[in-house]
Parts: structure tokens; sequence; C-alpha cells
């Protein structure tokens, strides 16, 4: 049998019931959308908050390389406000390099148990080392440790090269604060699109799309 006539197992998983909300979730007028899409979106992300789930605040942010090969993965959500979305990370990461050569980025973030998702694009920039301070000093210094001694995304033999390097920071900044590491940071993405995607039955979705001009946006509802 070739290939274009070979059986695929289609997975289809078990329906699932959410746990019960503890809150009535807002109804956004997908036919008379608000006019300000952040505050809509940080409305989302504040209802999502209360959500009975590990990890609400979960984004899976999408960069590319200079050849544009795609690379996907889930980081926190820290900060929401006008100027988009923050998130911290290992400057020397993979994400860390392309994100600063390519300075933009796609994310999204899914609630199954509100059957919504809140997708956004726009371009790349680093956050203050203000901001980067604020932060890294609110981690618990198990996290802060961690920041030192993982070379993220850089190979690595074994798990013992891992624990002896934490180890050796545990020691380097015994009594004392743990400073940041200089390639320990934010980035934020500031959005020229946010899209809100509600889920209904049978698949018939509501998606409406904001685009950015200057300081205005525009908005269109588009087929699910």
């Amino acid at each position: 049998m070739n290939a274009a006539n070979r059986s695929t197992p289609f997975i289809h998983p078990p329906t699932r019931l959410p746990t019960p909300l503890s809150f009535t979730p807002s109804q956004m007028n997908f036919d008379d959308p608000p006019t300000d899409p952040i505050a809509a979106a940080r409305a989302w992300i504040e209802e999502s908050l209360q959500l009975p789930t590990p990890n609400p605040n979960t984004i899976y942010v999408a960069s590319v390389d200079a050849d544009g090969r795609p690379s996907l993965r889930a980081v926190l959500l820290r900060a929401f406000d006008l100027d988009g979305a923050v998130f911290f990370t290992n400057h020397q990461s993979r994400k860390g390099r392309e994100l600063a050569a390519q300075r933009s980025a796609a994310l999204l973030m899914h609630w199954d148990h509100l059957d919504r998702q809140l997708r956004l694009e726009g371009s790349v920039e680093s956050t203050s080392d203000a901001l980067n301070d604020q932060y890294f000093g609110e981690r618990t210094r198990d996290k802060q440790l961690g920041a030192w001694a993982s070379e993220q995304s850089e190979p690595l033999a074994d798990r013992a090269t891992f624990d002896a390097r934490y180890k050796s920071f545990e020691e380097r900044f015994a009594g004392r604060d743990v400073p940041r590491p200089p390639h320990w940071g934010g980035f934020r993405i500031r959005p020229s699109t946010i899209e809100f995607w509600q889920g209904h039955p049978a698949r018939l979705h509501d998606r409406i799309v904001y685009r950015r001009s200057g300081d205005r946006w525009t908005v269109t509802r588009l087929y699910p």
C-alpha cells in the first residue's frame, strides 16, 4: 500500500466536561465589538486567572530564525498593558537570540475552560533593566540560582553537570542576595494585531481581528 492509500489513525479525544467555574464569564458582542482591544484582551486575561487550572497565564510564543524557520515554546505571561505582553527569559537562549535578531513575534493564549483563544502579533523589544531587576527580585531564590545555572538551549552532557553548576552558584552566592544575570531579562511584544476567538458548538465560532494603524485600531469580523 502506498502512502496515498494508507489509512490514517485519526485522534478523537474523549469529551471532557471542564471543572465548573466559580464565576460567570463575560460575553463579548462580536457584532458590536469593543473599541479598545487592549482593554478587552486584559479583561479576558484577568478572567483566565480565575480558572481552576495551573498556569492560566501560559502563552505560546513563536519566533523565526534568519532563514525563516519557525520555533514555538510555552512561557508565562508576566504583564499585559497598553504597551503589550511581557515575559522573561534567558536572552542567550534560542528564543532570545531569534527575538533579538528578528524583532517580531506571535503569541497565543488558549483557555479550554472558557473555549477562548487570544492571538497577538507584533514587534519585539527588550524590557528595561529596572523592570528586569524588579521581576527578578520577586522570584524565589532557587529560581534565581537556576537562571545562573542554566545555559538555556545549549547542549548538556547529563543531569549531573547541570546539578553541579547549580551547586556552584549556590555556593558562590551563599549568604547574600542573588544578582540578576546580565543575560536574563524580559521581552515585550507590542501588538500590531490582536485576534479574539470564542468557541461555539459545531465549530461555528466567533472571530474578530484588530489591526493597528498609528494610534487607531480597525476591527474586522472573520469566518471561523
